[in-house]
């Protein structure tokens, strides 16, 4: 009798399940699913949404439950998500309250997603036993406007070391001594060997900038004869330099040459510094002297106390006469080679015409900067990474092959082996942040964002400046569109260099910060740079787009379709424009 009553209650269970689930099934009908966002978008090589679900009341029943299954269907392939699952225990209230759940999803991104459904099914189970719904659309397809980051390189260039402006070198001669009271330059000065050294030095009539002479006087003496003396002593000088200038046919030469005659007059320093080294007395002797000078007072009276200390003969005899002088100091341009020259002698080296020894590493350096062709740049740059272990030299080697690959992008990725291997050398020799630049440059070039983004870091935290910095941030803001970090992306941009390529990235990280007025400034400033700038124009449409303008729209899109054939197929699919696909002046721009 016992196994009578247990089969009946399995029949009796079996039937209330059979009975409950199809309505559990027809009741599903009434469930509210909303995406977001919707249609779905690709951020970071991810499709990110949430779906909240809400059920209808009294559906879930005792020991059921209801489960969404969730796929991505395109094409023949679709991706099948985590399920979203409704347990009745987990509902007491259900009957009186609608079941309510959110679940994040996420799939890794592929191109050939970009057309499909986002599909949902729900299995009502109870037990062994389940029933479920036939498959409903929930969105459409996925947008991909952050995959039209453009992506930018930048060659930095670490500074040649290379003095190339004008240098001017001091030439001194000796000093030229004059007699007490006078201030006549002395045939016997001039012929001494200071004054064959001056008289050489105008002979070869080297490039001079300024002749600086000091007269000086000895202390004797009352101030309006010692007054007189010191610039008549200077103006000597300058008498002589001139006379050797006309006599060696300086012409207009001379004219350029600053004559800057400075009189010492009641100035006690000279006498000190020749005290100092004087030998012909004691230092306790010395002390007297500087005694009376320390003292202050009337320069005569100073020297009229000297002269009634014991030692004064002695220093009016070696001391004074070393005062009588005019001093001459030529500032002299330093002799360099012409940029002409280091040009054609770099290109010899490269060509082993001449030896590597003719130009300095630094003149190497420099040279490579005169030449447009990266060619003869790289050339000359590797020669110069054989002149000793300099990291500059292999820097810029790599950032030549930088420069190449943004010029020949069909070859990009074998120059960026290239830069590669030079900038790793460079690294283990100097981490500067121009090497860090150019291997953010690198590996953006490689497809590596987060590993250009890394590096780039590095070298604005490191003190980049210049030029190269603003190269650097237009690399770095296109690492941060691929990371989805849209606000620090427009930081970088803004500090950017100020080129189309740039101005497009800006505008289209401040989009996908819906911040679309400014971004479509920002395309239009970038379209200003370069009026055939397919994407910008593409980017103007969409930020157009979102702001619900449909003139802007068909307008952008026919002139982004005009300098780029391609983009209308992309333009068609693309579900920024959804809203004006069917309309005729989008179909017409399109054509």
């Amino acid at each position: 009798m016992r196994k009578v009553v247990y089969s009946f209650l399995i029949c009796g269970a079996l039937t209330l399940a059979g009975c409950t689930l199809p309505k559990m099934v027809k009741m599903s009908k009434e469930q509210q699913l909303t995406v977001t966002p919707n249609p779905l978008e690709v951020h970071k090589d991810t499709v990110a949404f949430d779906m909240a679900a809400n059920l209808p009341v009294k559906m879930l029943k005792k020991g059921t439950v209801y489960t969404v299954n969730t796929f991505y269907k395109y094409g023949s392939s679709e991706v099948a998500l985590e399920p979203l699952a409704f347990k009745a225990e987990d509902f007491p209230n259900a009957k009186t309250e609608q079941p309510t759940a959110t679940k994040s999803f996420f799939f890794p991104y592929k191109p050939e997603q970009k057309t499909g459904t986002l599909e949902v099914e729900g299995v009502a189970s109870k037990g062994e036993k389940s029933k479920a719904t036939p498959r409903m659309p929930v969105a459409t397809g996925i947008i991909t406007t952050s995959k039209l980051v453009k992506p930018v390189y930048f060659a930095a260039y670490a500074d040649h070391g290379y003095n190339n402006q004008e240098e001017l070198v001091p030439v001194i001669i000796p000093d030229f001594i004059f007699e007490q009271g006078r201030a006549v330059l002395r045939t016997s000065e001039i012929r001494s060997v200071k004054g064959k050294e001056l008289d050489a030095f105008i002979a070869s009539k080297n490039a001079t900038r300024t002749v600086t002479i000091t007269g000086t006087h000895s202390p004797e003496g009352a101030e309006r004869i010692n007054a007189k003396l010191s610039p008549d002593r200077a103006a000597a000088i300058e008498s002589f330099y001139r006379k050797q200038m006309k006599k060696y046919d300086y012409k207009g030469k001379a004219d350029s040459i600053n004559f800057i005659l400075k009189p010492v007059i009641r100035d006690w320093n000279e006498f000190k510094n020749v005290l100092s080294s004087y030998e012909g007395i004691t230092s306790e002797e010395k002390a007297e002297y500087l005694n009376i000078i320390n003292a202050g007072g009337d320069f005569e009276d100073q020297e009229n106390q000297m002269k009634r200390l014991k030692t004064y003969r002695k220093v009016f005899r070696d001391v004074y006469p070393k005062l009588r002088t005019a001093k001459t100091e030529i500032l002299v341009v330093k002799d360099k080679k012409t940029d002409a020259e280091m040009s054609v002698l770099s290109k010899q080296v490269t060509q082993g015409s001449v030896s590597a020894d003719t130009l300095s590493f630094e003149e190497m350096m420099y040279a490579a900067t005169l030449t447009p062709s990266l060619d003869e740049k790289a050339a000359i740059y590797e020669a110069a990474t054989k002149k000793g272990s300099n990291w500059n030299a292999h820097n810029n080697l790599g950032a030549v092959y930088i420069a190449q690959a943004i010029e020949n992008p069909s070859n990009a990725a074998s120059l960026a082996d290239k830069a590669l291997a030079q900038l790793e050398i460079a690294a283990k020799l100097n981490e500067a942040p121009e090497v860090h630049a150019n291997l953010a440059s690198v590996h953006m070039i490689k497809g590596n964002a987060y590993a250009a983004y890394s590096h780039a870091t590095k070298a604005l935290s490191a003190g980049l400046q210049g030029d190269n910095a603003a190269g650097l941030n237009g690399v770095k803001g296109a690492a941060e569109i691929v990371k989805a970090q849209y606000a620090a992306a427009v930081t970088s941009e803004s500090a950017a260099a100020d080129n189309a390529d740039n101005l497009f990235n800006k505008g289209l990280a401040q989009v996908l910060n819906k911040d679309y007025q400014n971004g479509l400034t920002s395309f239009n400033e970038a379209i200003a740079k370069d009026s055939n700038h397919a994407l910008a124009h593409y980017g103007a449409a969409v930020a157009s787009a979102r702001l619900g303008n449909a003139d802007n729209v068909v307008s952008h899109l026919s002139n982004a379709v005009k300098a780029d054939p391609s983009l209308k197929e992309s333009a068609l699919s693309d579900l920024e424009f959804a809203k004006f696909a069917t309309t005729e002046s989008f179909r017409n721009a399109l054509k």
